[in-house]
């Protein structure tokens, strides 16, 4: 599979880097999950476009048994002190879903870490693990 599957609209392009630039400063944490439409291949966020404020907003939408990319700006404060902001797309992928979402998804994650501009990718089997995220970020 190559990326050139995949799409993204102007409009997920154009939102894609409105969410990156305007949660850089936040104080609060961000995020907004991904999925990719089956029959297009277009990767784009929910119709609703849900901004989620909290981990465990993200942890009650994300599906059972179906992949998700979601954009997170988490902002910490380091051990010296210091206010970081970073910007990480976790790449959830529950053991539970079939291989055919498995290579879908696997075939996109390049492709969306690039056009969404993130630091690092962050691997999620569950969505409880999302509460080792201010861990893994060094919180």
């Amino acid at each position: 599979m190559s990326s050139s599957l995949y799409t993204f609209s102007d409009s997920t392009k154009q939102h894609l880097r409105k969410f990156r630039l305007s949660t850089s400063r936040s104080n609060d944490p961000q995020a907004v999950i991904y999925f990719i439409d089956k029959q297009t291949k277009e990767i784009r966020q929910d119709e609703d476009g849900t901004v989620y404020k909290s981990l465990d907003e993200i942890a009650d939408d994300l599906p059972d048994h179906s992949p998700r990319f979601i954009l997170l700006s988490y902002p910490l404060t380091l051990p010296s002190g210091r206010l970081s902001v970073p910007y990480v797309m976790i790449y959830y992928m529950p053991t539970t879903c079939n291989s055919e979402l498995r290579m879908l998804y696997a075939g996109a994650k390049e492709l969306m870490r690039n056009t969404s501009e993130v630091t690092k990718i962050l691997d999620l089997e569950t969505p409880e693990e999302l509460e080792e995220i201010p861990e893994k970020l060094g919180a």
